[in-house]
């Protein structure tokens, strides 16, 4: 039986597309963007920002110093947005349904400048924010670890007291989904853009 479902929050939650932040981030003056820029995993001082070696001050100094020209907070901030292309509310109205039967987590590479907007307001056209559909997120960069990585899976199921055969994991990278498994957890894998619903409505009943 199922007891917590985990789920990714680029490419399951939020659409997104690599692309539009390459081309965002160029824009500011950074030379070669897709060199650091992944769909799901970054390089560079972008990795070191998204696994919590260093600040988002300090990735903005590290940044301006790449564009070799001043980039402000909110420039980066800005640019990190443009891998977003559109917040499935219709899936997190559907997340919301599945609260009274099951434990609700996120397990997400990102970092604080995606999450500074993701949890709050400005995140749906509601004004809900992204803690109001789940009971606990597990965020690189304030755990200092990233996926694929084997730690940042033992330390959510050690943090939520979770179960591997008791938990179900959705993300969009055949990689995490690769390292999940072998952790004995349940996995789901979609695509980016996918509407999961269903596949995981059946996923869950066959598991009853």
């Amino acid at each position: 039986m199922i007891k917590d479902i985990v789920f990714d929050f680029g490419g399951v939650l939020v659409e997104i597309d690599t692309a539009n932040a390459i081309k965002k981030f160029g824009e500011l003056g950074l030379p070669n963007p897709s060199d650091y820029l992944n769909s799901y995993q970054q390089t560079g001082t972008f990795f070191a920002l998204e696994n919590g070696d260093i600040t988002a001050d300090r990735f903005v100094e590290e940044l301006s110093a790449l564009c070799s020209c001043p980039i402000t907070y909110q420039q980066a901030k800005e640019a990190w947005l443009a891998f977003v292309v559109r917040v499935n509310t219709e899936y997190l109205d559907f997340i919301q349904q599945l609260r009274p039967c099951y434990r609700l987590s996120v397990l997400s590479n990102t970092n604080p400048f995606l999450q500074g907007w993701a949890r709050s307001s400005d995140f749906t056209r509601g004004g809900k924010k992204l803690d109001d559909y789940f009971d606990m997120l597990f965020l690189s960069y304030k755990m200092n670890c990233s996926k694929p990585g084997e730690e940042i899976y033992r330390k959510m199921l050690l943090e939520g007291n979770m179960n591997p055969s008791e938990t179900l994991f959705i993300d969009d990278s055949p990689k995490n989904i690769e390292a999940a498994r072998r952790l004995g957890i349940n996995v789901l894998p979609v695509k980016n853009g996918e509407d999961w619903r269903g596949i995981l409505e059946k996923t869950l009943l066959a598991y009853k």
